[in-house]
């Protein structure tokens, strides 16, 4: 199976998704992360992304920010958006409805009701990225049962 997660510039919430999610699947799943604009093409994750992935055993210090492409709409199996926003673009570029269906909000496909986004983190402090990896965390778990059973 081949995952990708997806937010806004992908420094930040997609990479320790994608971090986070690699250390709960098998290795023959393929796990990468994405975002919907280009700004930080090229760029490794956000300093402080990298020090909360450390922080719990996690090393995404190699990654790359890459935006999506519309070859990932065809390679992926399912693609786990962060917010509205990032899911509501991704889905403005899928070409059928077969696209359509591997695209879901990552709180939503965890099953989190209360929350439909996970909150970006940028603008915070170290804190918010802590937050945010505990909720990324609480939902790789949900989804890896769902992909497991």
């Amino acid at each position: 199976m081949k995952i990708l997660m997806v937010c806004l510039g992908n420094i930040c919430r997609s990479p320790l998704a994608e971090g986070i999610m690699k250390t709960k699947l098998p290795e023959n799943f393929l796990v990468d992360s994405a975002g919907t604009i280009s700004m930080h093409e090229g760029k490794h994750p956000d300093k402080r992304a990298i020090k909360t992935a450390a922080n719990h055993h996690i090393d995404i210090s190699n990654q790359k920010s890459r935006p999506i492409t519309k070859a990932d709409l065809e390679v992926f199996d399912k693609i786990y958006c962060m917010d509205i926003d990032v899911y509501e673009d991704v889905i403005s570029k899928t070409r059928n409805e077969e696209q359509r269906q591997k695209v879901s909000l990552f709180l939503e496909a965890a099953g989190d009701h209360k929350n439909a986004e996970v909150p970006d983190p940028y603008w915070g402090d170290m804190k918010d990225f802590e937050e945010v990896f505990q909720l990324l965390d609480r939902g790789c778990d949900a989804i890896k049962k769902q992909i497991l059973t």
